[in-house]
């Protein structure tokens, strides 16, 4: 099969790899339908995130079922299944509180960019829908693997109640899908900030109501100023920038939250600084997981429509491209076809 693998900083190839097989009896094989490159992707394509050796990559996918374990019981082949980005059992304590990317058993299905991946721990992982959905909710369907599950969980841990406002950090996949979240949980005023007006126009017609274009301390002083020098009720941290983090934090009102979903690179968090503003923080991994039947019952009615992050599409064979689309910031977010 044709499987997407990263050699080094911006060096990714499309190359011929054995198809996965079950390896146990709770696994699966799926056919992807539909792939695509994550933001957190552009780490390890950036160079931040050292390769050591060539890898397969990719964690985002919907697909068929082909084949399933002698334990697998909830999905069968021939179905359209979602999944998460970590395999959960979605039995143990963890996952039954509603964490679980922290499950006792996870797993992580890498190289989902190619033609053919193996799931594990299926039962708790994979999501059927009853039959094949259209070719329009493909990518609708897609983020919900990742970026709208996270943009979800970014907006529950930063705690967004109806009537309240929310400020969204960063214009991405998972910020856009943020807005979407912010707009669902009720929050009356979103604040997007984006200095993209492609994205900024996406924010808007997502639910955003203001976009503030500053960074850093003008930012911060940006949202006070829309807050009558309050600040915000819930601030979406979707960087993982130390300037990102601290935007969040000083952009949050004493008793309000920060959900953070960016993957932290060299973030430092001044404990004192913390402890004096009362704000809350939460983040982590998001447990798509838990949202995934709520999400797709609110694709399948019109609610929410999170596949126009989606603004570029290939084939598999032009993953490259997709790679250096989103490093440029020329695209939000590559979907690929195998």
């Amino acid at each position: 099969m044709r499987a997407t693998i990263i050699h080094g900083p911006g060096d990714i190839r499309v190359e011929n790899a054995p198809e996965p097989k079950i390896t146990a009896a709770t696994d699966a094989v799926i056919r992807t339908v539909a792939t695509c490159v994550c933001g957190s992707d552009l780490w390890s394509y950036r160079g931040i995130t050292p390769i050591t050796e060539p890898q397969p990559i990719g964690h985002e996918y919907v697909g068929i079922v082909e084949e399933v374990g002698n334990d697998v019981s909830t999905v069968r082949p021939g179905q359209f299944v979602i999944g998460s980005f970590i395999a959960s059992d979605n039995t143990c304590p963890n996952c039954r509180a509603g964490y679980q990317t922290n499950c006792l058993h996870r797993d992580f299905p890498n190289g989902c960019q190619a033609e053919y991946i193996r799931i594990p721990l299926a039962d708790g992982t994979l999501v059927a829908i009853p039959e094949q959905p259209g070719k329009e909710l493909i990518p609708s369907l897609l983020a919900l693997s990742d970026v709208m599950g996270t943009g979800w969980y970014a907006a529950k841990a930063a705690a967004v109640q109806p009537g309240s406002t929310a400020v969204v950090v960063g214009d991405g996949a998972v910020g856009l899908s943020g807005v979407i979240a912010a707009k669902e949980l009720g929050a009356e005023r979103i604040i997007a900030m984006s200095r993209h007006e492609s994205r900024q126009k996406l924010a808007l017609e997502f639910g955003a109501t203001d976009i503030v274009t500053e960074r850093g301390e003008e930012g911060i002083a940006r949202v006070k100023e829309l807050t009558n020098g309050v600040g915000a009720d819930s601030v979406l941290e979707c960087v993982g920038t130390q300037q990102s983090m601290q935007q969040a934090l000083q952009s949050t009102r004493p008793g309000g939250s920060v959900g953070f979903v960016g993957m932290p690179h060299d973030v430092q968090i001044d404990g004192q600084q913390l402890f004096f503003s009362h704000v809350g923080l939460r983040g982590g991994p998001a447990p798509v997981r838990a949202y995934l039947p709520d999400l797709i019952e609110r694709v399948f009615s019109g609610r929410i429509n999170p596949g126009k992050v989606f603004d570029l599409t290939l084939s598999l064979d032009e993953v490259a491209e997709g790679y250096k689309a989103m490093d440029e910031r020329r695209a939000v977010k590559a979907l690929l076809r195998p």
